[in-house]
């Protein structure tokens, strides 16, 4: 008899192989097993090649026949989870080995617990992705602040399946934005908690696609974040420059780093070699 996981982790991925085996190997190594692996391929190259060198983990892989983008394989990876809790990973981020150990007891008495992050960046050596340079991004979670600039990541989150069925989905309409709708949507009826632990490894490269980067395409999106929480006006910043600046600087917070600083050396990176 097949019985449900507790954790149900969902993974949009499009194109990045040599990152989604990283991800793989360090779910390998969490203390915590209880969990499914959710892959959804928005369309891109097959990740198949990639599943297969991971028989131990339960992966189910969703192939989408068009690229819908981020925010709809997210929606389908939940919609196949049959895990209590839902865990969100964006596939080039990945996590410490007691990363869900430490959520799955923290959302004990909440419904949705995030940790903090170390930002990242990489070069690519060997076929494997090599960090040289390392930043912590923890801020305090206060509901005032967060209606001004959204520190809440969302890769490595966890959180109660049951609230998609109170607020429904993750906003399509939101594509940039997606993350901080879905966070100021759970914060007006659900209790939420942020975990001062850095265990997300969260590539920001000056090399990679994320979608916080494409300053000129955020406008219309945060303007229409802004209307359905009416937030007021909210300017579009450079990432690193706003952190700088004095209210952010008073939101940091404490944080207990717990990473090492080595990368992932993945069988994706071992496979290619002895190729």
């Amino acid at each position: 008899m097949n019985t449900c996981p507790i954790v149900s982790i969902i993974i949009p991925t499009y194109n990045r192989l040599l990152e989604l085996a990283e991800l793989l190997e360090s779910l390998c190594q969490q203390t915590f097993q209880d969990f499914e692996v959710i892959i959804v391929n928005d369309a891109g190259q097959s990740v198949d090649e990639v599943v297969q060198l991971y028989p131990e983990l339960p992966c189910k892989v969703i192939d989408l026949p068009t690229n819908e983008l981020h925010v709809h394989a997210r929606n389908t990876g939940v919609e196949h989870a049959r895990g209590e809790f839902v865990m969100l990973i964006d596939d080039d981020d990945w996590i410490v080995p007691t990363h869900i150990q430490r959520m799955i007891h923290a959302v004990e008495k909440v419904d949705l617990v995030h940790s903090d992050v170390e930002i990242v960046d990489y070069i690519i050596e060997e076929n494997r992705r090599v960090p040289v340079g390392r930043r912590l991004f923890a801020y305090h979670d206060n509901a005032v602040d967060m209606k001004v600039f959204s520190t809440f990541v969302p890769s490595g989150c966890l959180y109660r399946k049951a609230i998609h069925e109170k607020i429904g989905y993750f906003d399509k309409e939101m594509k940039h934005y997606w993350d901080w709708d879905f966070y100021l949507r759970v914060t007006e009826m659900f209790h939420v908690k942020r975990l001062p632990v850095a265990s997300v490894i969260y590539n920001f490269s000056e090399s990679s696609e994320n979608e916080s980067k494409k300053m000129d395409s955020m406008r219309i999106h945060l303007d229409r974040l802004s209307r359905k929480h009416q937030l007021g006006f909210l300017p579009t910043k450079n990432f690193y420059l706003l952190l700088e600046e004095p209210d952010m600087k008073r939101r940091e917070a404490k944080s207990e780093r717990i990473w090492d600083g080595v990368g992932v050396h993945s069988r994706w990176k071992t496979k290619l070699v002895g190729q």
